[in-house]
C-alpha cells in the first residue's frame, strides 16, 4: 500500500509542478507539459514493478501512436475557448480528439497498426 501511495504522490506532484510553472510562464508551462512526463513515470513504475520488457516497450509503442490523434485538440482548443468559454471548448476538444482517434485508428489498421 505504501508503494501505491508513493506512486500517487510523486505523480500528483508532477502535475501540480506543471500547473505552477504554467501560472508563471505560458511558454515554460507548455514546454514542461509537452514533455512526456506521465509516460516517463509510467515506464519507470512498470520497470520498478518488474514488468516484462515487452510490456514496457508496448506501452511506449502505443503511446506514440495515441499521441498523434490528440494533436488537433491543441490547435482547436484556443480558438474554441475564445468563442465558447472553457467548459464547452474543453468538451468539444475531447469529442474532437475521440473522433480523430477513431479515424486515425481505422487508417492505421490498413498499415497493420492495431490501436483498437
Amino acid at each position: 500500500m505504501a508503494w501505491v501511495l508513493t506512486k500517487y504522490l510523486v505523480t500528483a506532484a508532477v502535475v501540480v509542478l506543471v500547473s505552477e510553472f504554467a501560472k508563471r510562464s505560458d511558454k515554460l508551462g507548455a514546454l514542461i507539459a509537452a514533455l512526456p512526463m506521465v509516460t516517463v513515470l509510467t515506464l519507470i513504475w512498470l520497470h520498478v514493478e518488474k514488468q516484462p520488457a515487452a510490456k514496457v516497450a508496448n506501452h511506449a509503442w502505443y503511446t506514440f501512436w495515441y499521441v498523434v490523434p490528440t494533436l488537433p485538440m491543441f490547435l482547436a482548443f484556443p480558438g474554441l475557448l475564445a468563442r465558447w468559454g472553457f467548459w464547452p471548448a474543453l468538451g468539444a476538444s475531447v469529442v474532437l480528439t475521440a473522433i480523430c482517434f477513431l479515424v486515425f485508428a481505422l487508417a492505421m489498421k490498413r498499415f497493420g497498426v492495431m490501436l483498437m
